[in-house]
């Protein structure tokens, strides 16, 4: 579905005097996440775990290095069709307070082109898989933080992607509607879509993610499986495989 080679995003900052220098963000990452599996990313805070998914969302442009989005095998090269296969959930996202969440869906549905009856049909399919029947027609500046974020992602999904993207989705949330974003996300698994996404909970990756992927200063520091890390790391959970890891690196 996705594979980046040797993805690297390079910074400039101003130090002390005016002087500038670059650092990478991202440096020399490759990875793919393929069709039916959750791929989760964790890393301690300024890892570039925020910055890598913006470039695979083809929201940033990298310095160097390659993505490619497949369909049956095939790359897809218009920047349209890339984006509409795509769902990506920043972490900052803004909405407009004012609207209903119906109404962001319909706007959504409307950019995306599709009709007023196929508009409809999948508000309603979205409303059901996220559990926003109950506030679906309320304000969005109404909704409790656990209700925009599903509102937000909602809003990512109105156009049925094949791949989803999500920066931190269950970040503060209560278990509801933690609950709620990791059900949408094990069942669209199991209607063979990708889900890459980020993450601080290593319990929630122990037990949803087929494959994690450890980055820190910008590299990969593992990659595997829960067992293939545990094993790597001689250790007998996430978190004590992520201390373990991290700890290495100073």
């Amino acid at each position: 579905m996705l594979e980046a080679k040797h993805l690297v995003k390079t910074f400039v900052r101003n130090e002390k005097n005016n002087v500038k220098t670059s650092f990478n963000a991202v440096d020399d990452i490759s990875l793919e996440v393929r069709s039916g599996e959750i791929v989760g990313i964790i890393g301690p805070n300024g890892a570039g775990k925020t910055t890598l998914l913006r470039m695979l969302g083809n929201l940033m442009k990298p310095t160097s290095g390659e993505i490619s989005i497949y369909n049956n095998n095939e790359i897809i090269s218009d920047t349209v069709a890339i984006k509409k296969n795509i769902g990506y959930l920043s972490g900052n996202t803004k909405m407009y307070g004012r609207l209903t969440t119906r109404e962001l869906l319909e706007i959504a549905g409307n950019i995306y082109g599709m009709s007023d009856a196929e508009i409809k049909i999948r508000i309603d399919a979205v409303s059901k898989v996220l559990d926003m029947d109950s506030f679906i027609d309320n304000r969005i500046e109404k909704l409790s933080t656990g209700q925009t974020q599903r509102a937000s992602i909602s809003r990512c999904i109105m156009h049925n992607p094949r791949l989803y993207i999500f920066d931190e989705p269950t970040l503060g949330l209560d278990i509801l509607s933690s609950n709620a974003i990791v059900d949408f996300m094990l069942q669209e698994k199991a209607n063979n879509k990708a889900v890459l996404y980020s993450t601080h909970y290593l319990e929630e990756a122990e037990k949803l993610c087929d494959r994690i992927i450890i980055i820190n200063k910008g590299r990969i520091l593992a990659s595997g499986t829960v067992n293939d890390l545990k094993e790597m790391s001689e250790t007998g959970n996430m978190r004590e495989v992520f201390s373990n890891l991290i700890g290495r690196e100073g």
